[in-house]
């Protein structure tokens, strides 16, 4: 009989986040326990070959052979570059920082 480990599958969408308990036989790799894991019907908008995967927040590959109690995140695109997110947001703070205050009458 093959052992058996527990893993968790997980998705999260900004309204909603899925967390997915399952028992896999030793030596399942991550794609193969998303694909047990019923994720992929719930989310039809995943792609394996475009989104990326994890385990506790770290990337791996969908070959990687999980260990008992290994979470397995499936992340979503990133909607804006964090980068620029930052570059526009330092800019408008630099905007402010020179003309932000009220002038003082004497």
């Amino acid at each position: 009989m093959d052992k058996m480990i527990s893993v968790e599958v997980v998705y999260g969408l900004p309204e909603q986040q899925e967390l997915l308990s399952l028992q896999v036989v030793e030596g399942t790799t991550v794609q193969e326990a998303i694909e047990q894991s019923g994720v992929l019907e719930e989310f039809p908008e995943i792609d394996l070959c475009s989104n990326k995967v994890g385990i506790f927040g770290k990337l791996t590959r969908l070959s990687q052979v999980l260990r008992e109690k290994d979470r397995v995140e499936i992340y979503r695109p990133l909607i804006a570059d964090p980068k620029e997110v930052r570059k526009k947001r330092a800019a408008a703070g630099k905007r402010m920082k020179k003309g932000g205050g009220e002038a003082q009458h004497a």
